[in-house]
């Protein structure tokens, strides 16, 4: 499963994994692809710098990179207060009468939300950099599409290589002018936030409308069989993710939330605005429907929305409130159906590659 891309890396198989545990991106890398740790939940340099450091141990030497959301425009001076402040009374209302409705109990005293995305700030995210170009990642990814253009010529003056994600030929066009290296094509069926348009469609015209960029295939991608299908629409590898969040590594908050992941069918995830304010595809709850209710206050825009948010999901997961409790994860979570080791789970990644190239081989007549 080697392409011109993973050579460049030095990683055996063009599979690259995102995720949010240390120890889910080293095993990634271990077992030969491309682990990237997904920075986002970290709001202390010294709590990423304490996770790097054990990655950077755990890896056998092997690459592996780091995942940001930062805007691609820098707003200067406003503070998490100041956002804070932007929130509407009404909206703050809602989430009360909603978690009440359910009957989630306050935080004790003195416990502050687990669960804050601060790090879709910008000033986070440069905080994160600061100690990200310490360590030798190879890949620096952005969520948000392209970073500032200071900061990508400062992961290219760290010989690392720059990644956006998008969900659309035209912003993968973007992408390319603003000097990325890779574009992630990610498809309507993928976790977190997604376009419209699904990975069948995206993944060749990001392909055409980026070459000779090379195109990571992402959205709804867990079976080896759908790599070689990936690799024959002209993708250099694919990005996954959701897949690796039922494995034995990972570190969820909640047995009861990997039990509904276990559970969950392709039919069970929504695209929707509830968590971050921008649409991101999740397991769907009454959480999520309180939200998309035309009779409700409705999301706010990002960052609004996740500051909005961030207590109430953290009452959510502390207490498995289990009509409101979900997480973000793509289609593929029908196939997430038993938890395996992420060895395991690229073990039958690859030998499904292997089927479906000796399937399009012997159609060939080879």
């Amino acid at each position: 499963m080697q392409t011109e891309l993973s050579k460049k890396l030095g990683v055996e198989h063009a599979i690259f994994g995102f995720t949010p545990f240390p120890a889910v991106a080293a095993a990634i890398s271990r077992a030969g692809g491309f682990g990237v740790l997904g920075a986002v939940r970290y709001t202390a340099p010294d709590d990423l710098k304490r996770d790097l450091d054990w990655v950077d141990g755990h890896t056998d030497g092997k690459p592996y990179g780091l995942d940001v959301v930062m805007p691609a425009k820098k707003v200067e001076g406003v503070t998490e207060a100041d956002v804070e402040a932007m929130i509407p009374a009404a909206h703050r209302e809602f989430v009360t009468a909603t978690l009440a409705k359910h009957g989630v109990p306050e935080l004790p005293e003195g416990e502050a939300s687990g669960w804050r995305i601060t790090g879709w700030m910008e000033q986070v995210a440069r905080s994160q950099l600061d100690v990200a170009f310490d360590y030798p990642i190879k890949l620096l990814a952005n969520a948000l599409g392209s970073p500032p253009a200071d900061v990508i010529e400062r992961a290219h003056a760290h010989d690392i290589l720059v990644a956006a994600l998008a969900g659309s030929a035209k912003h993968a066009r973007k992408h390319a002018d603003a000097g990325i290296d890779i574009v992630v094509a990610q498809g309507y069926e993928a976790g977190g936030h997604t376009g419209e348009i699904a990975s069948m469609v995206l993944t060749p015209e990001a392909v055409e409308a980026v070459a000779p960029l090379p195109v990571l295939a992402a959205g709804g991608i867990g079976s080896g069989e759908q790599i070689a299908a990936a690799l024959a629409l002209g993708a250099q590898g694919v990005w996954t993710g959701s897949i690796w969040l039922t494995t034995t590594e990972a570190e969820l908050h909640s047995r009861k939330l990997t039990e509904k992941l276990l559970a969950a069918t392709s039919s069970d995830t929504v695209r929707s605005r509830a968590l971050t304010g921008k649409p991101a595809r999740q397991l769907r709850t009454e959480w999520t429907d309180a939200w998309d209710d035309p009779t409700g206050p409705g999301p706010l825009p990002m960052p609004l929305q996740g500051l909005l948010v961030a207590e109430a999901v953290s009452r959510i997961q502390k207490y498995e409130v289990d009509a409101l409790l979900g997480t973000p994860v793509g289609q593929i979570v029908g196939r997430m159906n038993a938890e395996r080791s992420v060895r395991v789970v690229f073990d039958e990644l690859t030998r499904g590659f292997e089927r479906a190239i000796d399937r399009v081989n012997r159609i060939a007549g080879r």
